[in-house]
This record gives C-alpha cells, sequence and structure tokens, in this order.
C-alpha cells in the first residue's frame, strides 16, 4: 500500500461519522423543519440546553485529521440530553395562541402527546370528575404548613433549600385540606413531598362541584396531576394541595416555589402558561417530582 493511499483507522471513523451525522441532520430537518422555522420566532422560551442540543444537532462536525474523533455514544449522548424541544415542537403544532379552555378534539391530542412522550397515561377526565380547564396561567404560590406548628424555620431540609426558598415565605392560612401531616413525627417524605411539589387549582369551578361538594374535594386531595411548561418542555408530578386562585385574579392555578423554579416560571411577573392533566395512577408508583421526556 502507497504512503499516500494510507489513512490511519481513526480518519476512517471520522469520514463515517461525518457521514452518518449528515444524514442525521437532514432526517431531521425533513422531520421537523416547520418547528424550526416556529423556534427562530421562539428561541427566548427555550432553555440553554435545549438550544444546544440543537445547535448539536445541526452543526456540521469539524474533527482535525490529526487527532482520533470523539466517539459516537458520547455525541448521542449529548444530543439526547434534551429531548424536551422534542415535546416543545409536538405541543407547538396542537396549542392555541391564545390561553383558553381546549376543543375536545384538542385535549385529545394533546393527552395522547403527553402519554406517547412521558409513557404513562395522562388524561382529562378521571372517575367522571375533570377541572374547569387544563390550560392555564400559573402564579407563584407560598410554601404550606405541614403539619402543626410547621414555619419557616423547621420548613426546610438542607441549608441549601433553606437558602434558595427561604424568601417565599409561609401562607399566612392553611391549604384547602389543612395540614398534609398530623404531627411532624408522623410525616412521611410523601406528605413533604405533597407540600414540595403542590400546585392548587380551581377546584371549585369543576362541573358538578357544588352539586356534591365533598365527593369532589375528597377526589381532588392530594390528586397528582402532570403539569408541563410548554414552551421549555420542564413537566414535573405535583399533588393537589389547595384549592385556588380566585377567578378576580385572572390566573388559573397555581405552584410551589419548588414547583414554580422548577418549571422556570420565576421571572419578574412569575406567571405563565402551564398544561396541567391528572395521570392514571392506579397503584402510585409515578413519585412527584420532576419527570422526563423518554
Amino acid at each position: 500500500m502507497s504512503q499516500r493511499n494510507y489513512k490511519p483507522h481513526y480518519e476512517h471513523l471520522k469520514n463515517k461519522w461525518q457521514d452518518r451525522h449528515k444524514a442525521l441532520q437532514q432526517e431531521i430537518l425533513t422531520k421537523h423543519g416547520e418547528a424550526f422555522e416556529w423556534l427562530t420566532h421562539h428561541l427566548r422560551n427555550f432553555s440553554v440546553g435545549a438550544v444546544g442540543a440543537l445547535l448539536l444537532i445541526l452543526q456540521q462536525p469539524t474533527i482535525a485529521a490529526s487527532t482520533p474523533p470523539v466517539s459516537v455514544q458520547q455525541n448521542e449522548a449529548g444530543i439526547d440530553l434534551d429531548k424536551d424541544i422534542f415535546l416543545v415542537t409536538d405541543l407547538s403544532h396542537i396549542l392555541p395562541k391564545d390561553v383558553r379552555v381546549f376543543s375536545s378534539e384538542e385535549e385529545e391530542r394533546i393527552t395522547q402527546v403527553l402519554s406517547n412522550r412521558f409513557g404513562f397515561r395522562v388524561v382529562s377526565e378521571f372517575n367522571g370528575k375533570r377541572l374547569n380547564r387544563s390550560y392555564g396561567l400559573i402564579g407563584a404560590e407560598q410554601h404550606l404548613a405541614r403539619y402543626p406548628g410547621d414555619d419557616i424555620t423547621t420548613h426546610f431540609a438542607s441549608v441549601e433549600e433553606a437558602s434558595a426558598f427561604w424568601g417565599s415565605g409561609m401562607a399566612p392560612g392553611l391549604g384547602a385540606w389543612r395540614y398534609f401531616s398530623p404531627s411532624q413525627n408522623e410525616m412521611t417524605q410523601k406528605d413533604s413531598d405533597r407540600e414540595k411539589y403542590y400546585i392548587a387549582v380551581q377546584t371549585f369551578l369543576a362541573p358538578g362541584f357544588h352539586d356534591n361538594p365533598k365527593d369532589y374535594s375528597d377526589f381532588f386531595r392530594f390528586r397528582k396531576m402532570l403539569v408541563v411548561n410548554p414552551q421549555n418542555g420542564k413537566a414535573l408530578i405535583a399533588a393537589i394541595g389547595d384549592a385556588g386562585p380566585a377567578e378576580w385574579t385572572g390566573k388559573q392555578l397555581g405552584g410551589s416555589p419548588e414547583v414554580m423554579e422548577y418549571l422556570q416560571r420565576v421571572d419578574g411577573k412569575q406567571i405563565g402558561p402551564v398544561l396541567y392533566f391528572f395521570i392514571d395512577d392506579p397503584s402510585d408508583t409515578i413519585p412527584l417530582g420532576p419527570v422526563h421526556v423518554q
């Protein structure tokens, strides 16, 4: 073999990776071209990770001939770091421009997207009960007392948590179902998580609520819901821990300080649109807290 035709093994791998990258790039542009056009008008709503993932996919890799290429697994791991962009893309084709009540067709399409993306059943109605809407403006709430005597000085499990969330303060009153635990000694991790990841929803506006308030109140108490920020794909499983806010506020639900922080609804206004649907989890196996696209 002549010296001129000889190519090191890593250069062969480099060429193979570049060909694969071009094919992947073309496939994504073909499938999601409309989404990229939409994205150019909404970049400010995306997390740095989501934008970084897009750039990693779309940029042509430059690999010097004198250095071995990075392994395919490492690059693919980088691409897979933020799958939220594909959830945002799916939802962008369905969600209306204004935050309003969904039509039955919109609701069905959205629950199907969420079920497929997260790998568990997401529904707008459960056991014949539903909220007045599944798309609304969320606003920041304060911490709730978890047990009698719980206050801002006893509320946090670590110095880091206190530093991050102390400033949100404690609500002056109790939640709709009073305490999450009868006492500090009896409080479980689930009780603590229910307060940490709680949302307040307008249970009193649910169709049929006033015909049987106790039945509806029992149904909504600590009911788990999937809450999604459709502008960045951040999602978590939250527990209904309070009723509200009042209609006159212009908001349709509220979120604990931890919920708002994770959803990245922590700008100056601390308000923005979210999706919120029941999850079908009869065995209670899906934990509260952040959940990720599969």
